[in-house]
């Protein structure tokens, strides 16, 4: 098979789908590998070390795009990368479409086969391709948060673990999972006061049990959400439905009571957000107030870190990615279930129950023949 790297194009995004010693293994395999001219050299990984590893440098996406049975990338792809797609070619990546009616619609005129990494499962239930991304997201948010809460930023001016003497910053973290399991170890490192909210009785305990005293552990339902969110400094939003759109869980009205220079934290923002005033920003201008309370809504968060964030991924994704070359997507799929479910489209129909909202839904089953 021949599989094609394009460089990422999206505002800040400096992460690369395939690592020169992922190409290696490929083409041990026997498969061809191109790689556009510079994909991988702001985070250290030039093109000689692609060419060392038996890759073929190319100069545009367009050729990228042209050639390759398979497309493997990190982030969605932008609407003239869909538009250079074509029916039967394997696209490999993030898709996040539950919130994006229009990329939707762009992958199904394509007619491509698109396969998600966010709704790839594994055998205890989990998303192995999303959990390294939600690790680097959940730390991250408290990076980010806490540069929030300076002066300087628009903050209240807080930190995060005060000093002798003071009291610390609270933070609410709404959703127990891998982004905020995460979130709450490095808000505790930093001697922050956390709470976790998650309507998973059994998550909390699991919690409870890891962090001890260290950690405060609430059932969420809209009183104890409300309660949270008014006494916070910093709100962390990590709450997901795989491969569907994210829930509400604060208003507006509630984040008009918020605190005068509060900061929210929004990683579910690729699934459309879990604030009703979040929208998504970028690296470049990551932040907006309203109601004095400062939003930190940006898509592609651990693109910020791409280095760590590369390999983390690709860690993850190589498994999948020489199984869809070995064995070609339609055998692949049937012989694994788990990566099946990454199925979000494919000629031209939606397989992913999760976006049934945007059109009819076939089984991917009916599509493997």
């Amino acid at each position: 098979m021949l599989i094609g790297v394009p460089k990422e194009i999206k505002n800040h995004e400096y992460r690369v789908g395939l690592i020169p010693g992922n190409v290696r293994q490929l083409v041990v395999h026997g498969h061809q590998v191109i790689v556009q001219k510079d994909a991988g050299t702001a985070i250290g990984l030039s093109d000689d070390l692609y060419i060392a590893a038996g890759a073929s440098i190319v100069d545009t996406a367009e050729e990228i795009f042209a050639r390759a049975d398979m497309i493997v990338k990190v982030k969605e792809p932008q609407p003239n990368e869909c538009k250079m797609l074509r029916p039967g070619q394997v696209l490999f990546t993030y898709l996040h479409l539950a919130p994006d009616p229009e990329q939707t619609k762009l992958l199904q005129e394509s007619g491509a086969i698109c396969i998600a990494y966010e709704t790839v499962t594994d055998r205890n239930g989990g998303l192995p391709l999303l959990a390294p991304m939600s690790e680097v997201a959940g730390r991250m948010s408290i990076q980010a948060g806490a540069h929030c809460l300076e002066k300087s930023y628009g903050g209240i001016g807080i930190l995060l673990g005060g000093v002798p003497g003071t009291p610390p910053a609270k933070v609410a973290i709404i959703g127990g999972g891998v982004v905020g399991t995460n979130a709450a170890r490095m808000a505790m490192g930093l001697e922050a006061h956390v709470t976790v909210l998650d309507k998973s009785l059994d998550r909390l305990r699991q919690l409870d049990q890891q962090f001890g005293r260290r950690l405060n552990t609430v059932y969420a339902n809209v009183e104890t959400i409300e309660q949270a969110v008014l006494e916070a400094d910093l709100v962390i939003g990590a709450v997901l439905v795989p491969g569907a759109e994210a829930p509400k869980v604060v208003s507006r009205e509630l984040v008009g009571r918020m605190k005068k220079g509060a900061v929210l934290v929004d990683v579910a923002i690729d699934q459309g957000g879990c604030f009703e005033t979040s929208h998504a920003t970028t690296h470049a201008d990551p932040t907006y107030v309203v109601d004095g309370v400062i939003h930190y809504c940006v898509a592609n968060m651990p693109g910020a870190v791409a280095r760590t964030s590369t390999f983390a991924l690709n860690n993850a994704t190589a498994p999948f990615v020489l199984a869809l070359a070995d064995k070609g997507w339609v055998q692949a799929l049937k012989d694994d279930v788990h990566l099946r479910n990454g199925l979000n489209v494919a000629k031209g129909q939606l397989t992913y129950p999760g976006i049934a909202h945007l059109g009819p839904v076939v089984s991917a089953d009916s599509l493997l023949g």
